[in-house]
């Protein structure tokens, strides 16, 4: 395991950085799972092409915005990109919801992304410490919203597209990633001016761990949808987000938390995609039926 795995994961056991709201005893968040790519792996120029070649940002791209002048090839540059999967708790409390998010949901959504952010900071900290230049491109303050003419809202880098560049995932009918521990997650990452061994992709298609797509069946978050915002068709980023931003954040606002949130995630809980990759399970099944 390489030291930066094992010191996301202490980092992410201390309460102290992951909790699910200030002063609470519950974490945001469960264990994480760490992924890395090369910064010259052509599945980012192809995303850069197929989201949006004038805004879109390659690790490269990313790389020169926060250090400008820097001489840097592409070989040179890693994507690490983690998983943070929400914990049982507030899975639970969010499957039992129909509408609304449940507080634990909407607290993930706030505070939690807060503990995503200081992770990158971590992240990043770490290796400049040790005189290795790194970011995280979210943060930068060249990073924008954009629209892109085939998706629709985008922005320069996707942390969902970096960590299906990583490994760590495929595309769903919301089009949330569907990981090794479920699509119930927040996603981070950051681009290092190093070397690492490359996870890999153990799928060949970004929608192959769906499992309408890989068997045209289930479509339980079209159920779970109150926007009516995922259909067979995939998923109206309008439709979303004129729901949370009209409904479910004031919801928060006026009875959760006293500010509003960008909460909702309906579809990433009491779904088959939960808290596990599905389509391993069917694969399970036939195994055991061979014999």
């Amino acid at each position: 395991m390489d030291p930066i795995v094992t010191k996301i994961h202490n980092w992410m056991e201390n309460i102290v950085n992951n909790a699910l709201m200030p002063g609470s005893k519950l974490h945001a968040f469960a264990s994480p799972i760490i992924g890395f790519a090369r910064g010259d792996d052509p599945l980012f120029l192809f995303l850069k092409e197929d989201i949006g070649p004038a805004f879109y940002w390659t690790p490269e791209d990313a790389f020169k915005s926060a250090f400008p002048g820097k001489k840097i090839q592409p070989e040179e540059l890693s994507v690490i990109a983690w998983i943070l999967p929400q914990t049982e708790h507030t899975r639970i409390a969010h499957g039992k919801e129909t509408t609304m998010p449940c507080k634990e949901w909407s607290c993930a959504r706030h505070y939690g992304e807060k503990v995503n952010e200081k992770l990158r900071r971590y992240v990043v900290n770490h290796f400049l410490k040790q005189k290795i230049e790194a970011c995280a491109p979210v943060l930068l303050p060249e990073w924008s919203r954009a629209i892109s003419d085939k998706y629709g809202f985008a922005s320069s880098w996707s942390e969902r597209h970096a960590a299906y560049s990583c490994g760590l995932g495929t595309f769903g009918l919301s089009d949330g990633l569907i990981t090794s521990v479920g699509k119930a997650v927040r996603v981070g990452s950051v681009i290092v001016n190093k070397q690492f061994q490359p996870t890999p992709r153990d799928y060949t298609k970004h929608h192959q761990w769906c499992l309408y797509h890989a068997k045209g069946k289930c479509g339980v978050c079209i159920k779970r949808c109150p926007a009516g915002a995922i259909s067979e068709k995939g998923h109206d980023k309008t439709k979303c987000k004129e729901y949370i931003r009209q409904v479910t954040a004031l919801y928060v606002e006026q009875e959760q938390l006293g500010f509003k949130v960008n909460s909702c995630g309906l579809c990433q809980a009491k779904v088959p995609c939960e808290k596990i990759n599905p389509t391993l399970r069917i694969k399970e099944e036939m195994k055991d039926k061979s014999y």
